[in-house]
């Protein structure tokens, strides 16, 4: 039996969640109620509803495919710029403050921890943002001439208006002479970051990868390999863990010839399909395109941190 002392605790906490719901329109409140609840000794659970669909405009700290694609896969490449396409709000996700740790020098060579937006407007959601976002990725080019490429993030209203952001990429690719990526994250696509790294891996091989295969069809990508090759996939090196990884597996002999996507940069992803092997830190997040390479490679996969946990004992 809950004692008089916790029901008054109880009592008080949910006479804050009604004061919290007053705030919100009666639809909203309506929604918002089944979100917020008080857990009670003696119950399972405290009832509260989870697991779905972000609605579309209504910002969240928890996290969205938005936020799996921008603030865990593409983010981190620190010699590309990011763009959060759509309203200022989702910023929240694309200031890249996960500690992702990166050598270089920000806003001359690398770009991880600044914030790119287009900054839709009312005007933009009528009339579509497609020129906005070419005018950006212009101008970017100008200001920025280190980068080596583009991601397109598009947020929630972008897929509810529909730009064009793949043809968006097509045409300033060749204008800049770089890689320009559409990542249609939308953040209402997934009930959570998982969705979103699954569409970032599927950019990674549709417009990175098809890069790579026509560069070696040309006969112009530079590549020596080793029988020693290997790649770390899924190590956002937060708090500098990638660098700590890949000291101990070049330790064994091996040659680490890209780790992405923490302190990676573009040219190693488009080096990657040619190792001997790919070496997954993060599974959940990683492994749709280590998958791929297998398949299309004959690359195979293995979970790095068992080889790392091996050389530590």
């Amino acid at each position: 039996m809950t004692p008089p002392e916790n029901q008054n605790i109880i009592q008080e906490r949910k006479e804050l969640i009604k004061e919290v719901l007053s705030a919100y329109p009666e639809k909203a409140a309506k929604k918002r109620e089944k979100h917020l609840n008080v857990y009670e000794e003696g119950k399972s659970d405290c009832g509260v509803k989870s697991n779905i669909k972000s609605l579309p405009g209504v910002m969240t700290a928890r996290g969205c495919a938005y936020a799996g694609s921008k603030g865990v896969v593409w983010g981190p490449i620190k010699d590309m710029i990011h763009i959060s396409h759509g309203p200022v709000g989702c910023g929240y996700w694309s200031w890249s403050g996960r500690r992702n740790y990166y050598l270089g020098t920000t806003g001359i060579d690398t770009f991880g921890t600044m914030h790119f937006t287009s900054d839709f407007q009312e005007r933009d959601i009528v009339f579509g943002g497609d020129k906005k976002l070419v005018k950006l990725i212009e101008e970017l080019d100008v200001l920025f001439p280190l980068n080596r490429g583009v991601s397109i993030q598009s947020e929630c209203p972008i897929g509810l208006i529909g730009d064009d952001i793949e043809a968006v990429a097509r045409k300033t690719s060749k204008a800049i002479g770089k890689p320009v990526v559409p990542v249609r994250c939308e953040g209402f696509r997934g009930v959570s970051q998982s969705l979103g790294h699954h569409i970032a891996n599927d950019m990674v091989r549709d417009w990175v990868f098809t890069r790579s295969d026509q560069a070696k069809k040309d006969g112009t990508l530079q590549f020596e390999g080793t029988p020693y090759d290997v790649a770390i996939i899924g190590d956002y090196n937060i708090g500098g863990d990638a660098w700590a990884s890949r000291i101990l597996l070049e330790e064994l002999g091996l040659r680490v010839v890209a780790q992405w996507s923490g302190d990676g940069t573009i040219n190693e992803m488009l080096m990657t399909p040619n190792v001997k092997m790919n070496l997954i830190h993060c599974y959940r997040s990683m492994n749709y395109i280590s998958r791929h390479m297998e398949e299309a490679y004959g690359i195979p996969c293995t979970n790095c941190d068992l080889i790392c946990s091996d050389t530590r004992i």
